[in-house]
Order: C-alpha cells, then sequence, then structure tokens
C-alpha cells in the first residue's frame, strides 16, 4: 500500500522557521516528481513547490525565496524547509506525488497524497 506520512508541522512565531518531511512508502518514489502543496481555511488547495527525480525545484511566488525543497531518494523523502513565515503560510501542508519528471503545478496531476500537517504561523 502506498503511503505519504508528514510531519514536522506546529506552531511557530512570524519570522520563525519549520521543517515539513514527507516519508514515502510502497513503492520508490525515486522517479517521480514530489510536490509540497497547502490549503488554508476558507481557500482552495494551492501549489507550494515540487522537486524532480533530477533535483529540478519549483515554488509559488508567495514562498520563492523562502522555502526551500530537497528530497533523499535513498530514504524515499521530501522535506520542505520553511523560513521566514508569515501568518499567511499558515494552512494545513500535503505531500504530493506523481510519475513523471515534469515539474507540474496542479494538484489534478498528483496521485498520491499525504494526509497533511497543520502549520500554524502566529503574528
Amino acid at each position: 500500500q502506498v503511503q505519504l506520512v508528514e510531519s514536522g508541522g506546529g506552531l511557530v512565531q512570524a519570522g520563525g522557521s519549520l521543517r515539513l518531511s514527507c516519508a514515502a512508502s510502497g513503492r520508490s518514489f525515486s522517479w517521480d516528481t514530489m510536490g509540497w502543496f497547502r490549503q488554508a481555511p476558507g481557500k482552495e488547495r494551492e501549489f507550494a513547490a515540487a522537486i524532480s527525480w533530477s533535483g529540478s525545484t519549483s515554488y509559488a511566488d508567495p514562498v520563492k525565496g523562502r522555502f526551500t525543497i530537497s528530497r533523499d531518494n535513498a530514504k524515499n523523502a521530501v522535506s520542505l524547509v520553511m523560513n521566514s513565515l508569515k501568518p499567511e503560510d499558515t494552512a494545513v501542508y500535503y505531500c504530493a506525488a506523481r510519475r513523471g519528471s515534469l515539474l507540474v503545478r496542479s494538484g489534478a496531476d498528483y496521485e498520491y497524497w499525504g494526509q497533511g500537517t497543520q502549520v500554524t504561523v502566529s503574528s
């Protein structure tokens, strides 16, 4: 059974940092594109960042320069380091995976999803 399990969420003050981790199991994701999405209360889910199997990355404009996505294929894991956090970054963050190497930003194109981890940034 394929599973993606996120961890690392929590409460942090504005300007602080958090590191989210996503552990994948059930099969190897080494050749897949991995992504992070987020959904704030009352808003639609939105793309945050993605990384291809080769390490190419893509970031949404609101997080560019503050968030860094990385992966460890040997551990079947992906991380998201979030710096200079803002209250508007408050959301449930989801890890996702899709077959192939394209850095896709649409959640509809991702096949596997985690259950999400809450990130709350206080002002």
